[in-house]
């Protein structure tokens, strides 16, 4: 299993190719990176390197609380660092849902190390700002005040963190429920100022000061709404924008939550579309 030691921490990696430039794609929420495994061994079909990463607190990664910075800025850091630990940089970086706003951070903060962005299903508005913020924060930060940090572990996803690396049982229980509080805390309360946001972690000038060329394909449900990819494609100076990947609903009948599957038959859809505009701004 790949590892490398990013800012004090285990990060597990997997490079998909042998040759090429190289794009750094990352999934949503705080699963895996084995969904991605097939559309990028489609990318690098087509002649790219494609570096996937369990994030911090994600699959089979070390877990680590940062609260010097919002946890998805904490992640585009690490994945900068990681980059450079591999001589992977500058990068194409791309995601879905959190991954795209991963991307996006990555741009605003690593501009000279950002060649491109390849961004599905943003994430914006009110609801799912709130909705979002709860689950990724909320109901953890309640189990540790009223049961502490074994509560906190016998939760489905640091469950699973620490069946993939049983050491990470030892470095939650060596926490504090205070300090996995303050961590917690900092990081909802970062995110839910990205409420009047256009999406979720970018404000419009931040978004306006991309220079790298975007490929933006927009998502088709309440948290992921066409309405944010059009907003975040009208701010990115350099952004092409595909509404029919997916099927494409009136704005109030989206999905009340995304469509695995759908998304899933449609990588061949995004492998193509990813390609031809890396062709397009001549990154091969």
């Amino acid at each position: 299993m790949p590892q490398a030691i990013v800012r004090n921490i285990a990060i597990h990696y997997e490079v998909i190719g042998e040759t090429g430039p190289w794009i750094a794609l990352t999934p949503g929420s705080r699963r895996p990176y084995n969904e991605l495994l097939n559309l990028s061994k489609e990318l690098a079909n087509a002649g790219y390197r494609v570096l996937l990463h369990d994030r911090r607190n994600c699959g089979a990664s070390e877990v680590g609380f940062d609260a010097s910075a919002s946890e998805h800025e904490v992640w585009a850091d690490d994945l900068y660092a990681l980059a450079l630990q591999l001589n992977a940089l500058p990068l194409v970086v791309g995601g879905s849902s959190a991954g795209a706003r991963l991307a996006i951070l990555f741009a605003i903060r690593h501009p000279k190390a950002t060649q491109g962005l390849l961004l599905w299903r943003l994430t914006g508005g009110l609801d799912a700002v709130n909705h979002l913020a709860q689950e990724y924060y909320g109901q953890f930060i309640t189990l540790a005040q009223n049961d502490g940090m074994n509560a906190v572990c016998q939760t489905e996803h640091f469950k699973s963190l620490i069946e993939a690396r049983p050491s990470n049982l030892n470095k939650l229980k060596s926490m504090t429920p205070e300090e996995f509080i303050r961590v917690m805390t900092y990081w909802r309360e970062c995110f839910l100022k990205s409420s009047t946001l256009p999406i979720v972690g970018a404000t419009e000038e931040q978004l306006h000061a991309i220079s790298a060329p975007a490929c933006l394909i927009a998502g088709n449900d309440v948290i992921h709404t066409p309405v944010t990819a059009r907003k975040a494609a009208k701010l990115l100076p350099n952004c092409e924008i595909h509404e029919n990947v997916v099927t494409l609903y009136p704005d109030d009948q989206l999905l009340k939550e995304w469509d695995r599957q759908e998304w899933k038959q449609a990588e061949p859809k995004l492998a193509k579309i990813f390609t031809a505009f890396l062709n397009h701004h001549s990154i091969q």
